[in-house]
């Protein structure tokens, strides 16, 4: 649509900045739900480890293949979050595109609101997007380096 529409300055910005703003509203509603649920999903995978560790503990025969570590080395089931591994989260896949959708608006709020040159325009769209996705990292990390760190348990959680 936005393609369509460049061809006339008046519809281009009409469209961009009622259709932009809105798909990046949404873009950071879905990168935030889904950094909630990254949250979950670590704190429920340590808790079912934590059961499955209690019950191979009942079993006597060795060999039982309900209990066995699906990783032998570490024991970890399904999936193994550690420091680098934030940057490969889905939440991080849609802020990349949601910061570029940022860094486009950016840029034609530049040219086509202010009346800048592209060049500005498009210096400042890349840096609006950086730090953007900076942000969105730094917001990720932050959510769920502590529960990475202490071994998928909420921070407020005891160890029995």
């Amino acid at each position: 649509a936005i393609g369509f529409s460049s061809s006339s300055h008046r519809s281009l910005s009409a469209l961009s900045f009622s259709v932009l703003p809105t798909v990046f509203i949404l873009g950071w509603f879905t990168t935030v739900r889904l950094i909630e649920t990254s949250v979950e999903n670590i704190v429920s995978r340590r808790r079912i480890e934590a059961i499955r560790r209690y019950y191979s503990r009942l079993e006597a025969d060795e060999e039982h293949r309900f209990f066995r570590d699906d990783f032998e080395r570490s024991g970890a089931h399904g999936v193994r979050y550690h420091g680098r591994s934030i940057l490969f989260t889905m939440a991080s896949m849609i802020h990349l595109v949601n910061s570029v959708v940022g860094g486009a608006t950016a840029a034609l709020i530049c040219v086509l609101g202010a009346g800048l040159s592209t060049a500005v325009g498009l210096g400042l769209g890349v840096t609006v997007g950086v730090v953007l996705l900076t942000g969105g990292l730094v917001y990720e990390y932050q959510r769920l380096a502590p529960l990475i760190r202490a071994g998928g348990r909420a921070p407020h959680e005891q160890t029995t």
